[in-house]
């Protein structure tokens, strides 16, 4: 046995040793989502790994350096500076090493965003390829970041620091075997690239991917690599997207698959945690003979493509101070009559919506939680314009207020007033003994005034509304606004559902002005009322205060509004990094805020707005009014568990 033993692995040894042979490798790192610097981390041992174990090519996944289900977080400039970083890095730390190394990473260049592959090798980037067809269906809608790399060819850009090749028509070349790259989508079309790739030469095909898992899946996927590689008489090398990746509508398993001529062998299991390898030593002097062999492999080989040579470029930065004057109100125009054209257009667009929403279920009811604040005054003064522009009795509005432990008798009475002014059915439901029953029932003290205190209120009220539309075949008005979905400000299945949210697109600094704007058309009655309303400071009233005050001031407590508005404007809007967005709001606030408190704010602003993603997941519908929206239908996709560290670290160091 020992004799066998010792015989066995020096016929291992020499294994490598037989003309022909390349070791390959594809491997899935663990990744954490939006965390280049993490990524890079993974992706540095991984190559370190490699190179003990000889392995000559390592291919790696789809936009692993930054995450695939980054979403929109791929319009934040920090996350793409972040990413080039990583880039930089793994070719400082991998100089003089001799793997050719393929990693996913977005890439910015000709004003635009391309999900490539890149290139690395001994410490330099060689090229990078873009992906070419861009899925825009089912889960997938990539089109929403990333343009197509088709027709691209012979260029040469600035990535990273370096001057690299970049285009379709690139290969790459290791110990004289060529390496050509597609991405994901590029497999599952009638013309794959690795056709073209492997007419030109490629022996090696690196599939970067990033496919989720669904029912039959993986035996499909292993069928179109099995018959790649046979088409194209390569080995196909396929690592796609594993642990790390968001959970919050898909599930990324890792696959690590290496096809070679029509043989898909060693599938790694799926469904572990952790990282996924597969190496493969392929013949690739075999795969020469086969395509001399079959002459009629390159009977339409008129691709011509690049074999890369090495070079390098440092890129200098130059600091300037702009000149800029940057608003501190961007939701809200300055000019006044722009600004009374703009609210009667926003409120024209809510009211116009719930008609629709209302047409289309049959409906000609509604329910409508009014507490005497902003919000839900606005959502009942939208309610109200709706129903008259399709000429339905106002009674069919029910409005409910509904005093809990820490009502005011100021917010009480103009929530009442404005319901019997405006002509809509009144209900008062009091909702302290069912609170304090329900505190009972789950073994809360009355007296800790936490999270539960506050939140079994909010939910309460959300219940006797939707029953109350049940009852009466109506629907729930929604009145939460923007700001407070930013910052999650909102009680999950509380005040944050409802049927339909009106307000769901109006930030907190516009919403005042679209009230104000009601009650320059109402009479004096109503508008006295409304503008009580909106001096009225913004409370979720929920702490008792031991007195007829608010002592719950929504703003101390999470921030002034106007300072969130104007971060969540700039880094949705304009995709603006933490620093960047401080530098403006101190030039736009000065005077009115010291930078400790706009930086004390911007990191709150941060910390909430990543980590209450998930209340934004799954929000109810409502329209859109401007071009910041946060609705994951439309203008804002982001996974409920991205990472946020680097935009708190930036946030956390700002000078």
């Amino acid at each position: 046995m020992e004799g066998e033993e010792n015989g066995n692995k020096k016929k291992g040894k020499q294994m490598m040793e037989i003309t022909g042979y390349v070791r390959v490798r594809s491997h899935v790192p663990e990744v954490k989502v939006a965390d280049p610097e993490y990524n890079c981390e993974r992706i540095l041992k991984a190559i370190d790994s490699a190179e003990n174990d000889g392995v000559d090519i390592l291919v790696m996944p789809e936009l692993c350096i930054t995450g695939y289900t980054c979403g929109d977080l791929f319009e934040q400039e920090l996350l793409l500076e972040k990413s080039d970083k990583a880039l930089r890095r793994i070719c400082e730390e991998t100089e003089g090493n001799g793997i050719l190394i393929v990693v996913g990473a977005p890439v910015r260049t000709f004003g635009r965003l391309y999900n490539c592959g890149i290139a690395i090798q001994g410490g330099e980037i060689l090229g990078a390829v873009p992906k070419i067809h861009i899925p825009n269906y089912s889960e997938f809608y990539e089109k929403r970041w990333f343009e197509s790399g088709k027709g691209i060819t012979g260029e040469t850009i600035d990535l990273a620091g370096y001057k690299v090749a970049f285009g379709t028509d690139l290969l790459f070349e290791h110990e004289g075997v060529k390496t050509g790259i597609e991405i994901c989508e590029d497999l599952w079309v009638p013309e794959p690239p690795s056709g073209k790739l492997a007419m030109g030469g490629a022996e090696v095909i690196a599939n970067l991917s990033a496919s989720d898992e669904l029912i039959g899946k993986q035996d499909y996927i292993v069928s179109l690599i099995r018959q790649q590689s046979a088409r194209c008489r390569c080995v196909y090398a396929y690592a796609s997207a594993g642990w790390g990746e968001s959970s919050t509508d898909l599930v990324f398993s890792g696959k690590t698959i290496i096809g070679e001529n029509g043989i898909a062998d060693g599938q790694n299991l799926r469904f572990e945690t952790g990282e996924m390898t597969l190496t493969k030593d392929v013949d690739i002097e075999k795969l020469r003979n086969e395509r001399r062999k079959y002459n009629t492999f390159f009977d339409d080989a008129e691709y011509t493509l690049r074999i890369i040579e090495r070079n390098k470029g440092e890129r200098k930065n130059e600091k300037i101070t702009p000149d800029i004057r940057p608003d501190a109100y961007p939701f809200v125009p300055g000019d006044r009559e722009r600004l009374k054209e703009r609210c009667e257009e926003i409120i024209n667009i809510q009211a116009y919506g719930l008609i629709r929403r209302l047409e289309a279920i049959g409906c000609k009811r509604a329910v409508v939680g009014i507490s005497g604040g902003l919000d839900s005054t606005l959502a009942l003064l939208v309610t109200v314009k709706a129903f008259d522009k399709r000429g339905i009795s106002r009674k069919g509005i029910t409005g409910v207020t509904m005093p809990g432990l820490a009502t005011t008798s100021r917010t009480k009475n103009n929530a009442t007033a404005l319901m019997e002014e405006l002509g809509v059915t009144v209900k008062e439901i009091a909702i302290g003994e069912a609170v304090a029953q329900h505190f009972k029932d789950i073994g809360h003290d009355p007296k800790k005034y936490d999270a539960t205190y506050e939140n079994s209120q909010a939910r309460e009220r959300t219940q006797i509304l939707m029953d109350l539309a049940n009852k009466e075949n109506g629907i729930v008005i929604g009145t939460g606004d923007m700001s407070e979905l930013a910052l999650g400000w909102c009680t999950y299945n509380g005040d944050h559902m409802s049927m339909y949210g009106v307000n769901a697109g109006i930030p907190k600094t516009l919403v005042k002005h679209l009230v104000k704007w009601f009650a320059s058309q109402a009479d004096e009655k109503t508008a006295a009322i409304l503008n009580d309303i909106i001096a009225t400071p913004i409370s979720p009233e929920l702490v008792p205060s031991g007195n007829d005050d608010i002592s719950q001031k929504t703003e101390d407590l999470v921030g002034p509004y106007e300072l969130h508005d104007f971060f969540m404007y700039h880094m949705l809007r304009n995709g603006f990094r933490p620093k960047k967005i401080y530098q403006l709001a101190k030039i736009a606030f000065a005077g009115k805020y010291e930078a400790s408190t706009i930086k004390k704010w911007l990191r709150e602003f941060y910390r909430r707005f990543f980590s209450q993603q998930f209340k934004r997941s799954c929000m109810p519908d409502g329209p859109k009014v401007g071009s910041v929206s946060l609705s994951p239908r439309g203008d804002w996709r982001m996974p409920s568990d991205a990472t946020a560290r680097i935009w708190t670290e930036e946030a956390e160091n700002l000078g």
